[in-house]
């Protein structure tokens, strides 16, 4: 997979999401306010939008084994950004891999391509490595309307519908696909699996708070798109009373999830050396301490729910395999020794060796 580093440079503000300085962001935001306020005042006033063309792959760009496509999504009236990294052996079908990145969805230099090794990890395995680009602070999921920070947003759609049966017929699948997410999307990934029960046969979700129906999980949701993203959350599924918060919710639902593969893996947020490296040396003196904080809390957070998801899987007899380790913040270094660990998982649902 290319490098991604010209898009976004400087410390980090928010760990596991975004390598984008915040005032840059808050920026961008700015700069695109009126625009958007005007798109969401057109939509959400009823008026009636004309047809968009349909989904379809617009563009394929190849550098060796790494595609880079743009597919249009038909729901969200715009071309989506795909990179692909194909299979050791190109002359034969292979399963599809999605790997959802956090907060920044790709954009930024927060993502597993400039933060891991796994896509030289992968490159030795006969499956399609599928990464959208896009979709920052959007859960992946299907907005109620337009925000005027973070745009239309029918993630879940385009990545349930529009995009696999694309990629099936561009990369010449076999139709067995996987999907991993983290932090944010670690959510996103159970909501998608639950929202097309049998599309993944596999699911990895590393760091993700599960719940959002509850107060406390819409709090999480709140940090995420507002505090950190200047979104608003009654855009993504309404007030705290609407029924939509519970209809997402990963917990409430995980009924559906019967048959996936599951893995599942938090760490507690105690820190090891090696963290306190890594906060300090990208963000020194104060703002180091409190993403260190930070990363702690998170983890701390995201443990409470992953264990509350593992009671009721319980409680539906619903297999699935954890990982929660004895340390850990919220840190790149343990999702990349996630992915590893969650491969024969993965790699069972893909009909792969382990």
């Amino acid at each position: 997979m290319h490098d991604r580093s010209h898009r976004t440079t400087g410390r980090y503000r928010i760990l596991g999401g975004t390598g984008k300085p915040r005032i840059l962001r808050n920026l961008a935001v700015t700069g695109t306010v009126a625009l958007l306020t005007a798109v969401s005042a057109v939509l959400a006033g009823g008026a009636a939008a004309a047809p968009d063309k349909p989904s379809a792959v617009t563009s394929i760009t190849t550098a060796g084994r790494t595609w880079h496509l743009m597919v249009h999504s038909e729901s969200m009236r715009k071309d989506v950004e795909v990179e692909v990294q194909r299979p050791a052996d190109e002359s034969r079908p292979a399963p599809d891999l999605y790997m959802l990145n956090g907060l920044d969805a790709g954009e930024g230099t927060a993502n597993w391509n400039d933060r891991t090794n796994v896509f030289q990890w992968l490159a030795d395995k006969q499956v399609n490595v599928v990464e959208p680009i896009g979709g920052g602070a959007s859960y992946y999921t299907d907005w109620e309307r337009p925000d005027p920070a973070l745009g239309i947003n029918k993630w879940k759609t385009f990545l349930t519908a529009e995009l696999p049966p694309l990629m099936d017929k561009a990369l010449r699948s076999t139709g067995h696909n996987a999907l991993a997410g983290l932090s944010m999307s670690g959510t996103s990934v159970l909501q998608l699996a639950e929202a097309r029960p049998g599309l993944w046969k596999s699911v990895a979700a590393y760091s993700g708070c599960a719940q959002i129906a509850d107060p406390a999980g819409r709090e999480a949701v709140k940090l995420v798109v507002e505090t950190w993203s200047g979104g608003r959350i009654e855009n993504m599924y309404g007030p705290p009373s609407s029924p939509l918060w519970a209809e997402n919710d990963p917990v409430i639902h995980a009924d559906r999830l019967r048959g996936t593969n599951l893995y599942v893996s938090t760490g507690n947020g105690i820190p090891q050396p090696r963290d306190v490296q890594f906060y300090t040396s990208n963000a020194p003196g104060p703002d180091g301490i409190e993403n260190l904080g930070l990363g702690m809390a998170i983890e701390a957070g995201v443990d409470w729910c992953t264990h509350n998801l593992k009671s009721r899987l319980d409680s539906l007899r619903i297999p699935a395999t954890y990982q929660f380790d004895p340390v850990g913040t919220h840190n790149w270094p343990y999702w990349e020794a996630a992915l590893h660990n969650s491969w024969p998982v993965l790699a069972r649902g893909m009909g792969l060796p382990n």
